[in-house]
């Protein structure tokens, strides 16, 4: 019961940072399915390794494993991260058991339905995250919001430039919107 508890004040810690925190005001709806796989998935592991009779060192060894994912690469997206963590979770939860237990079920479920509900189009489907070059140089960022609302005829919700180049008279952005 207590692993239970401790799940679920986990799961509403984590919808507050996501949802509550997060979301709001970065609106990058590919990290939302990020986050939660990966606090899932390592969540599941844990829970685990920690009623397991392994020793620590496979333990350490194991998130030195997990750590192989590059979070950084641009080659992958964040919720292809995701994916790739809940799999390796999935994995090592299943290839550790030595039985099935209706933990082990249970852990496996809420890697999948946190994937499921992070990677949802029903919830996230009209948030965009996109890179954009403009044709002219905007310094402004009001101006620079308006041209980019009127271009992709979307609700942008936030900008970050990139690159601002006065010379060739070109900017590029960083543009998270909502689609209409």
């Amino acid at each position: 019961m207590t692993a239970l508890i401790l799940i679920a004040i986990d799961l509403v810690a984590m919808a507050a940072l996501v949802f509550g925190l997060y979301f709001p005001r970065h609106c990058r709806a590919d990290l939302v399915a990020a986050f939660l796989g990966v606090n899932v998935g390592v969540l599941a592991v844990t829970i685990i390794l920690a009623n397991s009779t392994v020793s620590a060192g496979l333990g350490l060894g194991l998130f030195g494993v997990l750590s192989i994912i590059r979070l950084r690469s641009d080659q992958i997206s964040q919720t292809e991260i995701a994916y790739y963590f809940a799999s390796l979770a999935l994995g090592l939860l299943t290839g550790m058991s030595s039985a099935v237990t209706p933990l082990l079920g249970g852990l496996i479920a809420l890697i999948l339905v946190a994937l499921a509900f992070g990677d949802s189009k029903l919830i996230f489907g009209r948030y965009t995250s996109q890179t954009v070059q403009l044709d002219r140089a905007i310094a402004d960022p009001a101006e620079l919001k308006a041209a980019l609302e009127q271009r992709l005829g979307a609700s942008v919700a936030s900008v970050n430039v990139v690159k601002l180049d006065l010379v060739n008279d070109l900017t590029l952005v960083d543009v998270r919107s909502k689609v209409a």
